[in-house]
């Protein structure tokens, strides 16, 4: 049989002072995560969980971060994540939370759920919005959150790598 099947956790990270997530690493949550695994679930838990678990995407300045588990344990992790307290970098510990906002079986179905969630997010904000020059900016970053503008960026990137990667093999 081929690859285990996974689950995708699509988190994100609420911090006292927003500031503090720009401190934070893969290594860190990866750390804080399994260290609350522990916890809640004792070693068991951490073996099962740890087989492939991993901290595949972490945005330190939206505080979104993606974990990757087996699809058996999945529920193991999600239930550990609410211990989760604090981070630690560079010995500072950062006070925070976790909250799961989507569950799902691919990358790319968190990354469709996040495009949609932040477009949410920022039509709250709109409606929040004190006078016209926040309320033009919110307009337009609404305006960007669309899967295709993603899409034609993703695309472009990979056509900027083929062709340097044929420009290299000419030279």
């Amino acid at each position: 049989r081929g690859a285990w099947p996974c689950r995708y956790l699509l988190c994100e990270i609420l911090c006292e002072d927003p500031r503090c997530r720009q401190c934070i690493d893969e290594r860190a949550v990866g750390a804080s995560v399994k260290d609350a695994i522990a916890r809640a679930h004792g070693d068991y838990g951490l073996a099962c969980c740890s087989v492939s678990f991993t901290v595949k995407y972490l945005n330190a300045y939206t505080g979104i971060v993606l974990l990757r588990c087996r699809k058996d344990f999945y529920r193991l992790l999600w239930s550990a994540l609410p211990f989760v307290t604090y981070l630690e970098n560079r010995s500072h510990r950062y006070s925070c939370c976790f909250n799961t906002i989507h569950v799902g079986g691919t990358i790319r179905a968190c990354q469709k759920f996040l495009v949609h969630y932040n477009r949410n997010q920022l039509l709250l904000l709109l409606q929040n919005c004190s006078n016209e020059e926040e309320r033009q900016t919110i307009q337009e970053s609404v305006l960007s959150c669309s899967l295709k503008e993603l899409e034609e960026e993703q695309s472009q990137s990979v056509d900027e790598d083929d062709s340097a990667e044929v420009d290299r093999t000419e030279a």
